[in-house]
């Protein structure tokens, strides 16, 4: 989700009209989710270069030890620009990377750019290591460090995952639309966080938690779907909530949400979650919906989703919003909203 996505990098697909971000494209002989898949851990922390489009995404709510909160991004995108293998610069990897702080007043966001191939980006399985120019999310998969920097930001993190990993969709086979578009996606949303923030301000102290998204496809939306809006919930009474909207031309949408607790992790398909605008702010220039209404009626959720900052603008490549919220109402809570398309 992401479909989480972005998949932002995708400078070729970008330029084309079908879906999202040229999300829609067809998948022109690179590989394609197919359902029922097998996993291969840790090979699958790795790239899968037959496929077109691949992420490792990362959202962190954070707290100072004055109450303050924080929210982090740290995302890898990896684009393809054809399905054949090739070395050097002959390799048809791209690669991008996002990072960002968001605080209760101020957005700070930097983005990386490299060639597949040379060593400027890149990632390995095992031992597990992402990184682009000197960021890096490394180590064993469950014990990370992660850093990045950016004109006016830094931060040094140490993670740790408390919990399993989360497979979405049916055993992590993640349905996109009704015409069947795919893509494989699980999460690692258990880890606890420490670390330093590096602000305008000077250096903050931070603890909190993270939520990892894992998500590969070549062809995850269909070609009428414009954007989408993302959920990553987490709840004091520990339960946490994954949902999304996928918007469609037609003024529809199509979504997908997983029920995570103690004992099990439950999939939801088209129609069971839903998630309502309920106050828009105005951001770089345009209408975006910053409070939400969202409702999953089969685990009694009726919560409100509130930015922390309105101006949490992504000015990236292909632009989008991305921030910390808050949860109120049936559930307490925090998390992470994700918001595409928006014009």
């Amino acid at each position: 989700m992401n479909v989480k996505a972005l998949t932002f990098l995708l400078f070729p697909l970008a330029a084309s009209a079908q879906g999202f971000a040229g999300l829609g494209t067809d998948a022109d002989g690179f590989a394609v989710p197919k359902p029922d898949p097998v996993f291969d851990f840790p090979a699958d922390h790795g790239p899968h270069p037959d496929y077109r489009i691949e992420w490792w995404y990362l959202t962190a709510n954070l707290q100072a030890e004055d109450g303050t909160p924080y929210g982090l991004q740290w995302t890898l995108f990896r684009s393809a620009l054809a399905p054949e293998a090739g070395e050097g610069w002959t390799a048809p990897q791209l690669w991008m990377g996002h990072a960002a702080v968001t605080t209760p007043d101020a957005h700070f966001v930097t983005e990386r750019l490299a060639r597949g191939g040379v060593g400027q980006a890149g990632v390995t399985a095992d031992p597990f290591a992402a990184w682009i120019d000197d960021w890096q999310l490394a180590g064993r998969f469950d014990a990370l460090t992660m850093t990045a920097s950016g004109p006016d930001f830094a931060y040094d993190m140490d993670l740790t995952a408390t919990g399993p990993l989360i497979f979405h969709g049916a055993d992590g086979y993640s349905v996109k639309s009704a015409s069947g578009q795919a893509s494989y996606y699980y999460s690692q949303p258990f880890y606890e966080v420490a670390g330093t923030l590096t602000l305008p301000s000077g250096e903050v102290a931070v603890t909190g938690n993270a939520w990892l998204d894992r998500e590969w496809s070549s062809q995850p939306l269909a070609e009428d779907q414009e954007g989408w809006d993302w959920f990553s919930l987490s709840f004091e009474d520990g339960t946490k909530l994954m949902g999304f909207l996928l918007r469609q031309t037609d003024g529809s949408a199509y979504s997908s949400a997983t029920w995570i607790d103690a004992e099990s992790t439950t999939a939801y398909g088209d129609g069971a979650f839903s998630a309502r605008p309920l106050a828009m702010a105005k951001v770089a220039g345009r209408e975006i919906p910053t409070s939400w209404q969202v409702t999953l009626p089969d685990r009694g959720v009726d919560v409100t989703v509130t930015a922390i900052y309105d101006g949490a603008w992504m000015e990236t490549s292909v632009p989008y919003w991305e921030g910390p919220v808050t949860v109120s109402g049936s559930h307490q809570g925090k998390g992470y909203l994700e918001m595409t398309g928006y014009e």
